[in-house]
């Protein structure tokens, strides 16, 4: 089999390896140290109340993150990297 070959069958079995937990190496987690909240609230046509109650952020919060009078904690940001990918999914993780 050629190099390539081989490097793709190696590759394979890794990620059916971590898929099934048998190993965690090779992941992650890149949590940004500043994140736009604005570009993220606009890119969902929401307002500061609608996404501050969507997601449960205290309005003031936001404010002051779109301000840059405070910068959203680590816990925050990675909430907020989420929502920029996956809102739907904190969404239904978050209905009542």
């Amino acid at each position: 089999m050629s190099k390539a070959g081989n490097k793709l069958i190696k590759s394979a079995n890794q990620a059916l390896a971590y898929a099934r937990g048998e190993i965690s190496d090779g992941f992650n987690v890149n949590v940004p140290e500043e994140i736009d909240v604005k570009s993220i609230r606009n890119g969902l046509g929401l307002t500061q109340p609608e996404f501050s109650s969507r997601f449960g952020f205290d309005v003031r919060a936001v404010q002051d993150w779109e301000q840059k009078r405070r910068q959203p904690d680590r816990a925050a940001r990675i909430l907020l990297t989420v929502i920029a990918h996956e809102p739907e999914a904190v969404e239904r993780a978050l209905a009542h």
